[in-house]
């Protein structure tokens, strides 16, 4: 196995664009790979494309029709048919979306196949992590669900038990969708609380069905939530899961919109306490799926001070060669900032926080309510499968 992490990357997956007013601006995943060569972490990675995903392959998640629809709203985005969620405020058509999608989903593609076929142990894509794509329909900004993608390529290479954590701001509604009654992959997703935020899903109660029954697991954190509860809720609930369920693979969704400069969420997470939950998801890696690791990006809408170093951190973690959080930003990266959004960039690669949370084996207050947040999500998956609230 090689020693070095593999990066996904193509220029082209910046053709992944909703147009000039749409919070997903590409510019962030242009601006992030700046940053990696900035910092030199792409002379610490293997840096490595792969070819747009095809059909027979996006049937593993997604239904033909949907298929045929995004090409069609690819070629004629005014023709977007928008009982497939194409063409709406969210989901823009634009010309190339199939191509740029499939592209997207290739990358996570080629990252889990290089990780179960051992020509690495992490492979990064922070291109993918594009969670809320249905079978039928495009939701949340997403045309095709990278994650579920290539969880199913590797349930198609053999693999018996793949574990999905998705620490995103919103739920992972279109992962835990697709494996809802698939014992084979367990979902866990820490989220902003449906009550507060889209997709409206992701409540403690939903566990999974048949065969899959427990094999789903929500933690709907409240609204204003920092990096002491977020750090906790974590800790309380995903190592003991993956300790049981024994992963041969760890994939891992790291949206940056739990950040509490995100203008469109609620909590108030800082960039050091994502960098926390990176480290720890790259220990857990090692310690219950033979170091297998494929991390994604996801959700993040600060596109200049929050999601390049997020992601920047992700990539140093997964090569062995982590950012230092008291780093100074490299000036060529910030003058790249300016040329490209005329805003001025951050100066270190830290929010200047030391995270810090109180293990769950401490004891819990019931009047709390992250620890009413996090008790509910044990209470109703953890008996499914064995294991003591």
């Amino acid at each position: 196995m090689s020693g070095r992490a593999q990066l996904m990357w193509d220029d082209a997956v910046t053709g992944y664009d909703f147009g000039d007013t749409h919070p997903m601006d590409p510019v962030r995943l242009a601006l992030t790979m700046g940053l990696v060569r900035a910092f030199g972490l792409d002379g610490a990675v293997d840096l490595r494309s792969a070819k747009a995903v095809g059909d027979s392959t996006l049937r593993l998640v997604h239904r033909q029709d949907y298929v045929a629809a995004v090409r069609a709203a690819s070629e004629n985005p005014r023709a977007a048919d928008q009982d497939y969620g194409l063409g709406t405020v969210d989901d823009p058509a634009f010309a190339g979306m199939h191509e740029a999608s499939a592209l997207i989903a290739g990358l996570s593609i080629g990252a889990a196949e290089a990780v179960w076929r051992g020509e690495t142990e992490h492979a990064v894509n922070f291109t993918g992590g594009l969670h809320h794509a249905m079978p039928g329909s495009a939701a949340g900004f997403c045309v095709y669900n990278d994650p579920a993608l290539a969880i199913a390529r590797l349930l198609e290479l053999g693999a018996e038990r793949v574990a999905y954590v998705d620490v995103d701001v919103h739920h992972g509604d279109g992962v835990q969708a697709a494996f809802w009654e698939d014992p084979r992959v367990l979902t866990i997703s820490l989220h902003e609380h449906p009550r507060t935020l889209f997709p409206q899903t992701g409540w403690p109660e939903e566990t999974g069905a048949g065969a899959g029954e427990g094999s789903a697991v929500n933690v709907a954190l409240p609204a204003g939530t920092g990096d002491a509860g977020w750090l906790r809720a974590f800790h309380a609930v995903v190592p003991e899961l993956l300790a049981d369920f024994r992963p041969q693979v760890l994939v891992t969704q790291h949206g940056a919109d739990t950040h509490f400069e995100d203008p469109l969420a609620h909590l108030a997470v800082s960039l050091d306490a994502q960098r926390a939950v990176m480290e720890s998801c790259h220990r857990l890696a090692h310690e219950h799926a033979d170091g297998r690791w494929v991390a994604l990006g996801g959700g993040g809408y600060a596109v200049v001070d929050v999601v390049p170093r997020s992601w920047t951190h992700l990539v140093g973690i997964a090569a062995h060669a982590p950012v230092d959080p008291e780093s100074v930003v490299p000036p060529s990266w910030r003058d790249l900032v300016y040329a490209r959004t005329r805003q001025l960039g951050p100066g270190r690669m830290t929010d200047g926080r030391t995270p810090s949370w109180q293990a769950w084996e401490d004891g819990y207050d019931p009047a709390d309510r992250l620890d009413q947040a996090v008790l509910a999500s044990r209470k109703a998956a953890f008996p499914l499968r064995g294991l003591l609230t």
